[in-house]
């Protein structure tokens, strides 16, 4: 059990389970998520499609592959830290006793006759514990920053949330998509949920270019009778029962009015692609394929718009009768069609919002995790652990000084605060404590 512990908390299976999911995510990220094996037999042949799906390469968050390497390391960064704990526990016990602080653990020292608590108030140290020594001899002991000991746990268990709620996010998150014309109300798929879109506004600069979408949303959840509004703008989604509405896209769309004999039959709101049956014969169907907010047709070509300025506007229809096609054409504003009884027009052309709606339940654990990763970062780096100990000797003082990670900077500092209090710098480094 310990070889297998010490495996499984060890650095090089830790680099190679990272390594992995790296190499697993940067292929994922080529490959078309939720695509049929048709589609990726026609882009990739069928021998890949093949692999593609048998690998869950189609779905590779949720794939059993990936579930595990996430296991497996959130498994070594959880082993590592338990394992670590009691060592690193005894250290900073050992740290603040001035019983284990010896010579051999110093990386700095001085000797002489001034005052040796003007080293400890230099170096802002705490105010030093008066001891006796094995011998019998005035020991000053002081330490700080022993928080600084456990950045590296920390940053550790940081990881492991950010992992952790990484994984969890991706297998459980819920992803639809939704887009309306103002004044529409669409259903949030299975959810139960209903999405109006109250108002559509395109803000744009003084030379035309837009700035900024903004859909302002009302979502009610008709059971509870209960309903939230919001707006959600480009880079600024809107949090609504618990889930984020980004705004995505953008389209355009009009009514339809669908007369008979003269007399208004039906009146609804069709977004570009979408169609409708008649209400007293559902064999006919009314398809909006296409609106050119500003229509243009040249010879040979096929129609298009030369902005999205509302210039000249035309919609391009077609109208199936029990699935065959009867006609198309592009109607320009006043104009209509007329199919025996039927009459149909479109106007009021305006823009709808395609909505991006999401829901990750374990957000707040990569938000948990990312602030522990940081705060660990700033005790390791910032916190560095030092101790300070004066002996009391025949001729003077003796102090000591160790830095947790040694180095030139302490060690120059060490010997400027010496210096100032009256004593000589003894030029040893014996490593300090690690």
């Amino acid at each position: 059990m310990k070889r297998i512990g010490k495996f499984l908390s060890s650095m090089p299976f830790a680099i190679t389970l990272l390594v992995l999911l790296a190499g697993a995510c940067a292929l994922s990220s080529t490959i078309p998520q939720g695509a049929t094996w048709e589609q990726y037999a026609a882009q990739y042949g069928e021998r890949i499609a093949g692999w593609i799906l048998g690998l869950r390469l189609d779905d590779a968050f949720h794939s059993w592959w990936f579930i595990g390497l996430s296991a497996f390391l959130c498994l070594n960064l959880l082993c590592c830290n338990l394992i670590r704990l009691p060592s690193l526990l005894k250290r900073i016990k050992a740290f603040g006793d001035p019983e284990k602080m010896t010579a051999a653990k110093a990386n700095a020292e001085a000797k002489g006759t001034g005052d040796p608590h003007q080293v400890f108030t230099t170096l802002r140290m705490r105010k030093p514990v008066n001891r006796e020594t094995g011998t019998g001899r005035e020991l000053l002991f002081s330490a700080g920053n022993k928080a600084g000991f456990w950045g590296a746990w920390i940053c550790h268990l940081g990881i492991l949330l950010l992992i952790l709620g990484f994984a969890l996010g991706q297998m459980t998150a819920e992803n639809y998509t939704v887009y309306a014309l103002p004044g529409q109300t669409k259903p949030l798929d299975n959810t139960g949920l209903t999405v109006r879109v109250d108002d559509f506004r395109t803000e744009r600069t003084e030379n035309g270019t837009v700035q900024q979408y903004t859909a302002m949303l009302t979502v009610a959840d008709p059971e509870a009778h209960t309903v939230e509004s919001g707006s959600a703008s480009v880079n600024a989604p809107a949090g609504l029962f618990g889930y984020k509405f980004f705004q995505n896209s953008v389209g355009w769309g009009a009514d339809v009015t669908v007369l008979k004999n003269g007399e208004v039959l039906q009146e609804d709101s069709l977004c570009a692609g979408e169609y409708i049956p008649v209400k007293d014969k559902q064999e006919l169907v009314v398809y909006l394929q296409a609106f050119y907010p500003d229509y243009v047709q040249m010879a040979g070509m096929s129609p298009m718009t030369a902005s999205e300025e509302l210039n000249n506007p035309a919609y391009l229809y077609r109208i199936y009768y029990r699935g065959e096609l009867l006609g198309m054409n592009v109607l320009m504003p006043g104009e209509e069609v007329t199919i025996d009884e039927y009459t149909v027009r479109f106007d009021n052309p305006r823009n709808y919002t395609l909505l991006a709606v999401k829901r990750d339940r374990f957000t707040f654990l990569v938000l948990l995790g990312g602030l522990i990763t940081l705060a660990g970062l700033i005790l390791a780096f910032w916190m560095q652990p030092r101790a300070v100990w004066a002996v009391r000797e025949e001729t003077g003082w003796h102090i000591y000084g160790t830095n947790r990670k040694g180095g030139a900077l302490f060690r120059e500092e060490f010997s400027k605060a010496a210096s100032a209090a009256g004593f000589i710098t003894e030029d040893t480094d014996r490593g300090g404590i690690d």
